[in-house]
């Protein structure tokens, strides 16, 4: 395994309660990468990304994810791996009942940040690497597809993690507003992070070539680049 290497996996077998989804998995993406995880829906992709964030355990396999084992993994380090991920969903899963501000400030707290002055500054330097600085007081609903995934963006970078997993986070947004969804996690690869998007969205894949893995009958395969 390479030292730069912030997922490493070796002949994973990965299962969906009790069914067998992929099978032989053997990849490895290093710091700063940009990757798609391409394959149409039902292929695989969520089952391979929720596996990453120990969502579903791993049974068969080597793998580790940001240091840590997932096949030693105890449920109360979970917390302490997802702290250095940043997961990005299709349908943004805001917190309808309160501001952008409090809905950042709710994953500072869950994530055991205390000191006030530190979280207000943390969540205005998300907000401005998402180009949305004056939005924290808005409720979600006053915010526009787009602006909602670049908060949820802004949410999965607040612990600094070393990689961002966005599952189809252009699935529900029209092609010039993915696009620019694309650029800010172009941008945030760009910083260091390692990024890997699972979409079926190939225009985008067109418009910003880069390094593919593909979910297909089973089976991953890896462009390289």
């Amino acid at each position: 395994m390479a030292t730069d290497s912030i997922i490493h996996l070796n002949k994973v077998n990965i299962f969906q309660s009790h069914n067998l989804v992929l099978t032989d998995v053997s990849l490895d993406i290093n710091k700063g990468e940009f990757v798609y995880l391409l394959g149409k829906t039902g292929s695989g992709k969520s089952s391979l990304l929720k596996t990453l964030y120990a969502e579903l355990d791993l049974i068969q396999g080597e793998a580790s994810v940001a240091g840590f084992n997932l096949a030693t993994i105890k449920r109360k380090e979970i917390p302490f791996l997802r702290r250095k991920l940043g997961i990005v969903f299709q349908d943004f899963q805001l917190l309808t009942d309160r501001t952008v501000n409090d809905n950042l400030l709710f994953v500072l707290k869950a994530t055991g940040w205390k000191d006030k002055q530190k979280m207000q500054q943390r969540i205005q330097e998300v907000l401005e690497k998402v180009h949305l600085a004056n939005k924290g007081f808005k409720m979600p609903h006053e915010l526009s597809g787009g602006e909602q995934q670049r908060i949820s963006i802004a949410r999965a970078l607040l612990n600094d993690p070393e990689l961002i997993l966005a599952d189809e986070p252009t699935g529900n947004l029209d092609p010039e507003t993915s696009e620019g969804i694309m650029n800010v996690l172009l941008e945030i690869s760009k910083s260091g992070r390692a990024v890997l998007i699972a979409t079926h969205d190939i225009m985008m894949f067109d418009k910003f070539p880069s390094r593919t893995i593909k979910c297909e009958n089973g089976k991953v395969t890896d462009s390289g680049n």
